[in-house]
């Protein structure tokens, strides 16, 4: 039975890697903030929850406490991530920091329909 706890465990942690380290890679090779931001954000969500669980499952044959830690964690990590995430694109979109459209029209903005209804809705 430890056998598979350790393998699942090892598996976890394999994938968890590999999510934290195409992440990395996204960051580093997108063109915006935007889509780095999700790149990131994507990648620490699934790696950072493989990471966790997998030390949960090797860890689960000393105590079952160390699985609720991760059970606990991986849920906050759920609950954060898109909240953080929302927030630093909403402000890099109030900074006037649009995203990168690659379109002859360069006054193109997926969002301007929405701020001047905003601003309308303000002004009545």
């Amino acid at each position: 039975m430890s056998t598979l706890f350790e393998i699942i465990g090892g598996a976890l942690l394999l994938i968890g890697s590999a999510f934290l380290f195409l992440g990395g890679l996204g960051i580093f090779r997108m063109p915006d903030v935007y889509n780095r931001l999700q790149a990131g954000t994507k990648a620490t969500t699934l790696g950072g929850m493989s990471l966790i669980l997998g030390v949960g499952f090797l860890m689960v044959e000393t105590s079952w406490m160390w699985m609720a830690k991760a059970v606990i964690i991986v849920i906050f990590i759920a609950f954060s991530n898109p909240i953080s995430s929302h927030a630093l694109a909403r402000a890099m979109y109030k900074r006037k920091q649009y995203p990168l459209i690659t379109s002859k029209d360069e006054n193109m903005d997926a969002y301007k329909e929405i701020s001047e209804n905003e601003k309308k809705e303000e002004d009545a």
